[in-house]
C-alpha cells in the first residue's frame, strides 16, 4: 500500500506503508547510526518524533529483544529507504516489520531518505504528516502540523513506581526522566545498588534515603517544559551528594543553576559524533540523541564551566560544576547503540563517590 509523508514546507514524499496503517503528525528527525535500529526504536528520548534512518537498509538482522532499551517502542513513526524483507542473525527472534506491527508503529519505506535528510539539515527539523490516504486534505494536514508540539513526554516515558536493582557496592539514586536501560545497567554492572525513581519524585524523598550518588538520566522533549523537575534538581544540587547527569539530565541541571538552553537546528542523533574533553584535549566518538543544547554563554563561571565540546559544531557537550562533585554530559556514555569510548565516565562517577567517603 502506498504511503505519503508531507512536510510542513510542502515537500511530499511517496513510498510504501510499513508497520501499522495510521495517520499522524509528528516531529521528523534523522539518525545517522548504521546499526542499532532496535535501540533507537526503544529509546524513550524519541517519544513524540518520527525517526528517519539515514542508513539505506534497515531490519536486516531482525529483532533481538535483549537489546531493547525500554519495554516498548517510543517513536511515532519509522522512515527508511528500504525495510529488509529477510533478516539473518542467530539472536533474532522476529522481523522488524512484525515488531512494528506489535508495537503499533506506522512508517514509510521507498522514499529518498538522503533528500529528506538534506532538507532537514538545510531548513531545520520540521513537523510531518504521515498517511496512507491518497486523497488526504492538505489544508487540514498543514493546520495539524502547525499546531503540533512535542509535550508531556517525560511524564509519559518515566517509570510509574520506584524499583531496585540489587548490588553490593555504592547506592545510587537514579531519577528516571525517560531512561535508557543501559544507564542503570552500566552502574549495576559496576556493583552499584541502583534505585530508580519516577520523574515526579521529590528531592526530599531521594535525599532521605542517603544515597552515595545521584544519576539524572536522558529523556525526551524540551527541557524547559519540566519546571517541577527543575525545582527538585535545584534541591539535589544544593546537597553534597555526587551527581552525574546525561543528556536531558545535563540540560535540566544547567537550567536549575541559572543557565539557558535552546533548540538546535536539527540536533545530534547517531553513533558517530566526536566530542572533545576540554581538560585533556582528547577526542571521543560518542552516541547522541538530542534536539536541545545548553547555551554556553549563559553559564555563570562561578557556578559551572564547559567540560566537553562537539568537534563538528562547537556546541556544549558537558559541564563541570565549581566546588561541587557534579559533572554532566550531553552525549551518551552508556551507548547502545554506539561506541563505548566514553564509558569511563561511569568509573569517574564511582571514584567521586569513593572520594566522598574518604
Amino acid at each position: 500500500m502506498k504511503a505519503y509523508l508531507l512536510l510542513e514546507d510542502g515537500t511530499l514524499f511517496t513510498g510504501r506503508s510499513i508497520g501499522v496503517q495510521k495517520e499522524l503528525v509528528s516531529e521528523v528527525v534523522f539518525n545517522t547510526s548504521m546499526t542499532g535500529y532496535l535501540e533507537v526504536l526503544t529509546d524513550p528520548s524519541y517519544a513524540g518524533q518520527a525517526v528517519v534512518m539515514t542508513y539505506p537498509l534497515i531490519g536486516n538482522y531482525g529483532v533481538c529483544r535483549e537489546d531493547m532499551e525500554s519495554q516498548a517502542a517510543w517513536p511515532d513513526a519509522l522512515i527508511v529507504r528500504e525495510l529488509s524483507e529477510l533478516h539473518s542473525n542467530f539472536r533474532s527472534r522476529e522481523s522488524l516489520q512484525s515488531f512494528l506491527m506489535e508495537q503499533g508503529i506506522p512508517g514509510i519505506e521507498g522514499i529518498d531518505t538522503r533528500a529528506l535528510t538534506r532538507r532537514l539539515r538545510e531548513h531545520g527539523t520540521m513537523n510531518g504528516f504521515l498517511t496512507t490516504n491518497p486523497d488526504f486534505d492538505r489544508e487540514d494536514a498543514f493546520r495539524r502540523m502547525r499546531e503540533y508540539c512535542v509535550s508531556g513526554v517525560v511524564a509519559r516515558t518515566s517509570c510509574r513506581e520506584k524499583y531496585v536493582m540489587p548490588g553490593n557496592g555504592k547506592r545510587v539514586a537514579v531519577l528516571d526522566l525517560g531512561m535508557k536501560r543501559n544507564i542503570a545497567r552500566s552502574l549495576n554492572q559496576r556493583g552499584c545498588e541502583v534505585t530508580v525513581w519516577p520523574q515526579h519524585t521529590r528531592a526530599a524523598e531521594i535525599l532521605a534515603t542517603e544515597p552515595d550518588g545521584i544519576m539524572l538520566t536522558n529523556g525526551p522533549g524540551d527541557p524547559k517544559e519540566n519546571t517541577a523537575v527543575i525545582e527538585e534538581i535545584r534541591k539535589l544540587y544544593a546537597s553534597d551528594i555526587p551527581i552525574f547527569a546525561i543528556c536531558l539530565g545535563h540540560q535540566l541541571m544547567a537550567l536549575a543553576t541559572g543557565a539557558d538552553t535552546f533548540k538546535m537546528k536539527y540536533g545530534h542523533r547517531g553513533g558517530n559524533h566526536p566530542v572533545k574533553d576540554l581538560l585533556t584535549g582528547r577526542v571521543y566518538i560518542s552516541s547522541q540523541n538530542h534536539g536541545f543544547a545548553v547555551d554556553e554563554t549563559s553559564l555563570d563561571p562561578k557556578i559551572a564551566v564547559p567540560a566537553f565540546c562537539n568537534v563538528n559544531d562547537g556546541s556544549n557537550e558537558g559541564i563541570r560544576y565549581i566546588g561541587k562533585k557534579i559533572f554532566t554530559v550531553q552525549f551518551h556514555p552508556e551507548a547502545c547503540p554506539g561506541p563505548q569510548d566514553s564509558s569511563y565516565l561511569f568509573d569517574r562517577f564511582l571514584n567521586m563517590m569513593e572520594e566522598t567517603d574518604a
